[in-house]
């Protein structure tokens, strides 16, 4: 069964449009534990639009799971994580205008950017992941440039409007997963997942876990953190 990592990101969204103190983000990881999350994932973005460096340290001495940092291969990040030391690192692009993260990395077009922030980040003890979308090239460069784990970006899978194009972004996403198993990394999933559609993505037996944030957070907007992450968990198992 795939674990379930909460990304509580749009919490400090929330606590952001008004730039006060709620609601609190770590308040939030707390309780998504105890409503059975094995892990929490939040992204430290340069711009700092959400997940704020108070956020990171403070889950870091809180939680009792895993600690998930998405960041970008960039030098003021690198150094935050060699700090607080999370359980994991997730390399993600990112681009100061995107609303959300738009794709996975190319990391055939940054492979020595991309292998020397794996290198600081595993010479610091941290097990490292890469966001890439669902292809086999990438799943090999994630390889080649030391990647402990991949995370398979499935947005296109959950943007598809059409049983044949969600069955050929499957269909990718299942091929991508049997492969970067075979080459002996960890494999997470995430990125668009809802109630809706985590099902069938779920039953991929090599996929360790799924990161979901949105659609979890959504929902806790009208039925509480607890019970919206208890109704997924029962949804992946």
């Amino acid at each position: 069964m795939a674990k379930l990592g909460v990304n509580i990101d749009h919490v400090a969204t929330v606590r952001q449009a008004r730039m006060g103190v709620e609601p609190d983000p770590v308040h939030a990881a707390v309780l998504a534990e105890l409503a059975g999350a094995d892990g929490i994932t939040v992204h430290l973005r340069e711009d700092r639009r959400h997940i704020l460096d108070r956020d990171v340290r403070l889950l870091r001495e809180t939680i009792k799971t895993r600690l998930n940092l998405e960041m970008a291969a960039s030098d003021d990040i690198i150094a935050v994580a060699l700090e607080v030391r999370p359980d994991m690192a997730t390399l993600v692009p990112e681009k100061r205008e995107e609303l959300t993260t738009e794709g996975g990395l190319n990391i055939r077009h940054n492979h020595d950017k991309i292998a020397e922030a794996v290198r600081k980040l595993k010479d610091g003890g941290i097990f490292v992941s890469l966001f890439i979308d669902a292809d086999l090239d990438q799943v090999k460069e994630s390889r080649k440039v030391g990647a402990d784990c991949v995370e398979i970006h499935t947005g296109a899978y959950a943007d598809a409007r059409t049983y044949e194009a969600t069955q050929h972004e499957y269909e990718k996403i299942y091929e991508s997963c049997k492969l970067a198993h075979k080459l002996g990394m960890v494999v997470n999933a995430g990125h668009g997942l809802n109630y809706q559609n985590v099902r069938q993505i779920a039953m991929i037996k090599d996929i360790f876990e799924l990161n979901i944030g949105h659609s979890i957070i959504s929902r806790a907007v009208l039925v509480g953190i607890e019970r919206a992450v208890r109704e997924m968990k029962a949804l992946i198992s």
